[in-house]
């Protein structure tokens, strides 16, 4: 029997870029998909072919940092009270079989609560659940990703959840769904032999982006890209200090310097650079030796499924936590990046590159994340779950 799924996410690459290869697995099955998302991540949700719900613009959406973390907070509630209100009447009117909410959107789980659906819950970031915490494992020096502004979070968001009439659910907290699918493997996620059935762990979702054209211009020279994800990237220090390390090196550089950095500013490139706003970077992995990234999870994610190994420069607590994993799983090596200089970048990346036992690791990594299931293993959970 064909379901009608409601999915709702933020506006923002690193959590709806996942979800699209399952939204287009479930279309192809001939269910039904309706996705509320914001504007910035619109045409991506078209293109799938799901019916869209525009959801209103609030400020800046991205993930959670210590650093930013007040000013989040307004962002929170903000869209909690323009958004909630859109949904509840659309889906009053037109109600889904069930609600796959992503893990930082609270109010897509507190719409199955209210319309008594199903809630399954997606997550493109390490998991929680009673024994692990995502928010817990914050690096030494992130205490107040613990604690402190995330009390002040849960009060505001109880309070407008209080106006709105509906039982508030909390970002960061172990408030699983009946089913959680999960966009890594087992073996990457923290404390994974503490999950249950109701997580399921199917990789990540590569899709058609997999399949996107792209050529380095000399073939016989080694890859280095370097990228730091779509949110935390205006970092034009960096970007030279990439620049100082691998000029008139054997190094042949991709170099992805997002939208809000102007390249002319960064001074000359070197003739063994490529310097572009972004790449298509499942494209470009496909071609790399090593990735030096910001191991947001889609970033380490997509670099394992091309078999790259990592050199990480983290630079939020949730990609604190990825390069460590990364680190202790033997897939690459984690960099201080307040400590960081050019000389040190380009020993990393020298020694990263020619470390035998990574490079077993990271094949090893390669087998398993393919072997997921990816989208067709998250429809079937979702028809089963239904059944």
């Amino acid at each position: 029997m064909k379901k009608h799924f409601a999915f709702v996410s933020v506006p923002a690459a690193g959590h709806v870029n996942p979800t699209l290869p399952l939204v287009a697995e479930l279309l192809r099955r001939g269910h039904r998909v309706s996705y509320a998302v914001g504007r910035a991540l619109a045409p991506a949700v078209r293109e799938t072919g799901a019916e869209l719900v525009e959801l209103p613009k609030v400020g800046r959406g991205g993930q959670l940092t210590a650093e930013r973390m007040k000013m989040m907070l307004d962002f929170f509630c903000d869209d909690l009270r323009a958004s909630f209100p859109l949904l509840r009447r659309h889906f009053q009117d037109d109600p889904p079989d069930a609600v796959c909410a992503d893990m930082m959107t609270p109010y897509g789980r507190m719409l199955a609560e209210e319309l008594n659906l199903p809630a399954i819950v997606l997550m493109p970031s390490m998991a929680s659940n009673e024994q692990f915490s995502l928010r817990e494992a914050a690096p030494a020096g992130e205490e107040e990703f613990r604690a402190g502004v995330f009390e002040e979070m849960n009060a505001r968001i109880t309070e407008v959840a209080a106006e709105l009439g509906v039982r508030p659910v909390m970002p960061f907290q172990p408030d699983s769904g009946e089913l959680n699918l999960v966009f890594l493997p087992r073996e990457f996620q923290l404390a994974g032999e503490t999950f249950d059935e109701r997580y399921r762990f199917i990789g990540p979702l590569l899709g058609d982006r997999d399949q996107q054209p792209w050529q380095p211009r000399d073939p016989q020279a080694p890859l280095l890209y370097i990228a730091l994800g779509t949110a935390f990237n205006d970092r034009p220090d960096f970007y030279r200090m990439c620049l100082a390390a691998f000029a008139e090196s054997p190094w042949q550089v991709a170099m992805s310097t997002g939208h809000d950095v102007d390249v002319a500013e960064l001074g000359p490139i070197p003739d063994n650079f490529e310097v572009r706003a972004s790449f298509p970077q499942p494209a470009v992995l496909r071609h790399a030796s090593v990735f030096v990234s910001h191991t947001g999870m889609n970033s380490t994610m997509e670099s394992l499924h091309a078999g790259v190994p990592l050199v990480a420069v983290p630079q939020m607590p949730e990609q604190f936590i990825n390069a460590g994993r990364a680190e202790e799983l033997g897939l690459g090596r984690r960099l201080d990046p307040a400590a960081l200089t050019a000389e040190q970048l380009r020993a990393a990346v020298d020694e990263v590159a020619a470390d035998s036992g990574i490079r077993a690791n990271v094949e090893k990594m390669r087998e398993i994340v393919r072997s997921c299931g990816g989208a067709v293993a998250g429809a079937d959970a979702l028809e089963n779950h239904l059944a």
